[in-house]
């Protein structure tokens, strides 16, 4: 973590040395806020520990978008989500995350940028040798529905405490008449653990981003053809995240500087970094030429 912060410091170092050498007056050190980011490790957008440590499309983002904000000190802070909400929601603190779904109520506490990225959406990932417990849920097309499963108590489903699974599965997840279905999992890693525990039969599905769940499968060395995942019947395609910061002045400063560069780094970097953890990648590449052809929210 301190090497990286380094660099990190280094490529903002050489932000300012440009802005001199074009003749832009740089902010005094001495004026510099700091901006802490709060990163979770949440592959395949950043991941911390192993061979593939600091190559997730985010962890690449981090120190272009660092080198653009010259008018800042930064420094990375690892969290749980739990503990990244805390800071975020802190009315007096200066602090962003790269890496969040807009929810009405994140959005009463926290500030959101512009959408930076789109990502698959989120599904139920089993172990295929479960199949016959999930068939009868299956649509035609291939969907489950999760309100009907959860109905069932027929399996128990894992769930990672205080995450948004975006708006379709958050509600399904809220109003489910059998709450005892749901094993919640708080900590770091909680789909790497979930999916030790679920060979383990604590529960038969997780919910989680295909992306994020091959990533921990590859890591444990649990072959990806024992494993199957499916798209949850109404839920959309793709979800798009952004960068939620402090709802206060100093955050929203910050917001329209990030709000600027992410309109450029979102097209010409992101998608680029987020595209090789694919497994269509050329679908991906494809569907993101209309990502940010709607309006802005």
């Amino acid at each position: 973590m301190v090497n990286r912060y380094t660099r990190l410091r280094k490529a903002a170092l050489a932000a300012l040395l440009l802005t001199s050498a074009w003749g832009i007056t740089p902010v005094s050190a001495q004026d510099r806020e700091t901006l802490t980011w709060v990163l979770r490790d949440f592959p395949p957008l950043t991941i911390f520990a192993g061979p593939q440590t600091g190559q997730g499309a985010i962890d690449k983002l981090m120190p272009e978008l660092i080198a653009r904000m010259p008018e800042y000190d930064h420094q990375i802070m690892h969290v749980n989500r739990a503990r990244g909400t805390q800071i975020l929601q802190d009315p007096d603190g200066f602090a962003c995350d790269p890496t969040l779904l807009w929810t009405a109520e994140r959005d009463k506490t926290i500030l959101f940028s512009i959408p930076t990225y789109a990502t698959p959406g989120n599904g139920v990932t089993i172990e295929r040798s479960n199949h016959g417990l999930f068939e009868p849920f299956v649509t035609g097309d291939g969907h489950l529905d999760l309100t009907a499963l959860l109905a069932s108590d027929t399996v128990k489903v894992g769930i990672v405490g205080e995450r948004s699974y975006g708006p379709v599965i958050d509600k399904i997840i809220r109003q489910t008449s059998r709450p005892q279905n749901l094993v919640l999992h708080y900590g770091n890693a909680a789909v790497g653990s979930m999916l030790q525990m679920e060979r383990l039969d604590r529960f038969q599905a997780i919910v989680s981003y295909w992306p994020e769940a091959r990533f921990h499968a590859q890591q444990q060395g649990i072959p990806l053809n024992e494993l199957e995942f499916f798209p949850v019947k109404d839920a959309p395609k793709y979800q798009f995240a952004h960068i939620g910061c402090s709802k206060n002045d100093k955050g929203r400063a910050a917001m329209d500087i990030i709000n600027r560069e992410m309109r450029v780094l979102r097209v010409t970097r992101l998608i680029g970094f987020y595209a090789e953890w694919m497994v269509k990648k050329e679908e991906y590449l494809h569907d993101a030429q209309t990502f940010f052809d709607e309006p802005e929210h």
